[in-house]
Order: structure tokens, then C-alpha cells, then sequence
């Protein structure tokens, strides 16, 4: 296991070097320091004073890979790419183009998105296993015909809506919880309470209809028409059996979902002005602040990564048949 894992890692660091590579080509090589300096200073007639000075101020002054008039190490140190990407791999997301602590936002930012993101991720796993079991188990009736029909047409409405349906009937009409807004402590349970509902209900067409096409596969196989010849009940072959042999491709669609346990959801977290990675990564891109870009890009691809390594070790524990090798 450890040698799996060790190997796994070293797997994982040329991913992130080209990660990291095709990141600061984009932000450094197609957009220019002096294109970054001007959207920032926001005036068409900027002088090439101002641009040179806001530049020496963030550090866009420097050479972009290498400086050719120092001395040694810091010939490669005293570059753009080591201060703004190769820093990256050490978790030194160095200051914002606003002058922010890159670092204590995502680690004041990331409480928010994981209060939002882990109980809709249970809760939604939790109720679309039970609905897809259920239209299985009721496999060719009409409440499998209509299962499907709903999931469809849920899976059919943008997110949009029921995030400004929901704000409407709970929120405008029913007074039943803040429209938006976020809080400390206890006191943000009642502004996590409408997201949470609106993501479990958004996920629930595509995620019932993804378990239950695994469902209705493992069916059809022979262990399953042995258990039966048994004479075992068919909730019993269902949940004892079918669940069971189906974790590997539903632990493969989870790992998808990890990285937003951190990220959080860019639209959710907007529309509900809850103070999470999401909306600052949107903040960001709304200020054309490049450097909270490129830290969430990196660590996105670093939780994806993460999330593919637990996502193996895991197949072992679902299926001692999975050996890591």
C-alpha cells in the first residue's frame, strides 16, 4: 500500500508540472505583465510610468523565466515563473494583484464551501442510491417509467432555477430562511439550510439516473440470478448485494465531485453571497485578478489528484478483490 501510494505521487507531479506549465504560458506568454498592469490600473491612457510602477510593486518587473543579471540560484529565482508559479508547489500562493494574502483567503474562504459542499454531497448520495434503488428494484413497472421520466425532466431544468425558485418560495414567500448572506458559527445554519436543499435537488435527476443505470448492470449478473435461485429475498439481493458490488463505479463518479468539497460551487455561492472559494474564485475573474486564478487552478488540479489516489485506496476497502500494485 505505502509503495502504491509513494508511486502514485511521483505519477502525479509531471500532471501538475504541465498544469502548472500551461497556466502560466496563458497568463504570462499570450497575456503579457504589461496587459495584467493595464487591466488592473482600468484607464485606456495609463502612462508607461504607471505601468512600469505597478509592475515593480507586484513583482512583474522581473525577467519572466530567466534573468540573465544575477548571479547564480538567482539567476532562475529572480524570475516571474519561480515567484508566481514555481512557488505554487510549495502552497506559497504568494499576495493578489489587489495586494491580498492569497493563502489566508483560501484558508478563512474554504470553512464556507466545505459547509455547503459536504452535507449536499451526503445528503445528495444518500437520496439518489435510495430513489435509484427503489426504481430498480421496481425495474419495467410504471414507477420505473416515471422515475426515469422525472429524473429527466429534473435533469433537464438549469440550476438557475431552482436557485431563484428556491430564493422565491422559501425565501420571498414563505419567510422561512435568508434569502442570502452567510454568518459565523450556529448562526450560518440557517443560511446554509436553502443551498444545501437546492443542490441536493439539483443533483438528483443526473445522480439517480447515473446510479441507477450501475444498478440495473449489476443485475443482470450471474451473482445476482445465483442469490435469487437461493430463495433471498429481493431487498436483501438489492441492498446486500447489488449496492455492494456497484461501490467501485459509484466511489469512480464520487472522486469528481471532491474537488469541489474545497472549491466550492462558483454559481451557488454567488447567487447566495456565501463567502467561499467559489465566489472568490468568480471575484477574481471578475477583477481580472490572475493570481487568485492561477492559485485555484493549481489547487484544483492538486485536490483532483488527491481525490483519484482516495478514490483507489477506497476500491480495496469496497472490493478486497482490487489489488494496488
Amino acid at each position: 500500500m505505502t509503495a502504491y501510494i509513494i508511486r502514485r505521487i511521483f505519477y502525479a507531479i509531471p500532471i501538475l508540472i504541465g498544469v502548472n506549465l500551461i497556466t502560466f504560458v496563458l497568463f504570462f506568454v499570450v497575456n503579457t505583465p504589461d496587459d495584467i498592469a493595464r487591466s488592473q490600473l482600468g484607464d485606456r491612457r495609463i502612462t508607461t510610468e504607471a505601468i512600469e510602477n505597478w509592475k515593480h510593486i507586484h513583482g512583474y518587473h522581473k525577467p519572466v523565466v530567466y534573468n540573465g543579471t544575477e548571479k547564480g540560484a538567482r539567476k532562475i529565482t529572480e524570475t516571474i515563473f519561480y515567484e508566481k508559479s514555481l512557488r505554487l508547489f510549495a502552497f506559497d500562493f504568494g499576495r493578489s494583484d489587489s495586494g491580498r494574502d492569497i493563502g489566508h483567503d483560501i484558508s478563512q474562504r474554504m470553512w464556507p464551501s466545505l459547509a455547503i459542499a459536504v452535507p449536499t454531497l451526503l445528503v445528495g448520495i444518500l437520496i439518489n442510491i435510495t430513489f435509484a434503488l427503489t426504481i430498480a428494484f421496481f425495474r419495467a413497472t410504471y414507477i420505473d417509467f416515471w422515475g426515469v421520466v422525472l429524473c429527466v425532466i429534473l435533469l433537464s431544468i438549469s440550476s438557475l432555477f431552482y436557485i431563484i425558485g428556491g430564493q422565491f418560495l422559501l425565501s420571498k414567500l414563505l419567510h422561512l430562511v435568508p434569502i442570502s448572506g452567510y454568518d459565523t458559527g450556529l448562526n450560518a445554519v440557517k443560511f446554509l439550510i436553502l443551498p444545501v436543499i437546492i443542490g441536493v435537488i439539483g443533483g438528483i435527476g443526473a445522480g439517480t439516473r447515473w446510479y441507477r443505470t450501475i444498478f440495473l448492470e449489476e443485475i443482470e449478473k450471474d451473482y445476482v440470478r445465483m442469490a435469487r435461485a437461493k430463495g433471498l429475498p429481493e431487498t436483501q439481493v438489492l441492498f446486500g448485494h447489488v449496492l455492494r458490488n456497484a461501490m467501485i463505479p459509484i466511489l469512480t463518479g464520487i472522486v469528481v465531485l471532491l474537488p469541489l468539497l474545497f472549491l466550492g460551487s462558483l454559481i451557488t455561492e454567488s447567487f447566495f453571497a456565501i463567502p467561499g472559494l467559489g465566489s472568490y474564485t468568480i471575484e477574481g475573474i471578475q477583477r481580472q485578478d490572475f493570481a487568485i486564478v492561477r492559485a485555484m487552478v493549481f489547487l484544483g488540479s492538486v485536490l483532483y489528484i488527491i481525490g483519484l489516489l482516495l478514490t483507489d485506496i477506497s476500491y480495496t476497502l469496497a472490493d478486497p478483490r482490487v489489488s494496488l500494485k
